[in-house]
């Protein structure tokens, strides 16, 4: 006949009941549990995996073009033109054709080029204005001068400046872009005849000239000058 020792007995129990109480706490293994905790990367963000797996999961949509977020190719023209104008379209018009043009800039330019040109016409200075004139316009400056010269007649000129010069109208024509401005300058101008008397103007008095001119250049042109193609005094 076997004995049991008591004590023996009794820790068996507490075991048993132990292991019991364990396996409530800590239930069974599913599969799905989450892995174990890792030293190495202990200094991670909290929570950095979780977001990570949320970028996973987000799929970007792209935005609509529209009134609150406007084209960038067109930024400076709108900013030159409200948007749905004649002004704003034919200058959009100009830029998909030529991808150069900036509103901004052009002026910069325009500007340069008027004082050149007001500048060689007083001067009789040929070369340059062919450089900037159509063959039309050019004809005419030229016609006038001759005719200047004939009568030994003489222009004394200084400019000024600007006061201010605007775009008023864009358009393609065909594969040509136009762009006409408005000049307001300031001039100091005066004609001699051959005797040297004022037949024209004021050597000394600062007067102030209103033009219209246009600007044209063929988009498929290698060459990026600008060359005028229409005057007109305003009024």
């Amino acid at each position: 006949m076997e004995f049991f020792d008591f004590g023996t007995i009794f820790f068996l129990i507490a075991a048993a009941v132990i292991f019991f109480q364990l396996r409530n706490v800590l239930g069974r293994r599913t599969g799905s549990e989450r892995p174990p905790f890792d030293p190495y990367s202990a200094n991670r963000k909290p929570g950095a995996k979780k977001d990570a797996e949320e970028r996973e999961n987000v799929v970007s949509l792209p935005r609509r073009k529209g009134a609150a977020e406007p084209d960038p190719t067109y930024a400076e023209i709108d900013k030159a033109a409200k948007p749905g104008t004649e002004l704003n379209k034919g200058m959009r018009a100009i830029r998909d054709a030529d991808a150069s043009f900036e509103p901004k800039s052009f002026v910069e330019g325009a500007k340069m080029a008027y004082e050149m040109i007001v500048m060689a016409y007083a001067d009789g200075d040929r070369r340059t204005l062919k450089n900037l004139l159509s063959r039309e316009v050019y004809e005419g400056f030229v016609a006038a001068i001759d005719e200047r010269e004939k009568r030994n007649e003489k222009i004394e000129s200084s400019f000024v400046g600007i006061d201010g010069m605007d775009i008023i109208a864009a358009e393609m024509k065909g594969t040509e872009a136009h762009v006409t401005l408005r000049v307001v300058s300031e001039l100091i101008s005066a004609t001699r005849d051959s005797a040297g008397e004022v037949i024209d103007g004021d050597p000394e008095t600062v007067a102030e000239v209103k033009d219209v001119w246009t600007f044209a250049r063929d988009t498929r042109a290698r060459d990026p000058n600008w060359k005028l193609v229409a005057t007109e005094a305003e009024d």
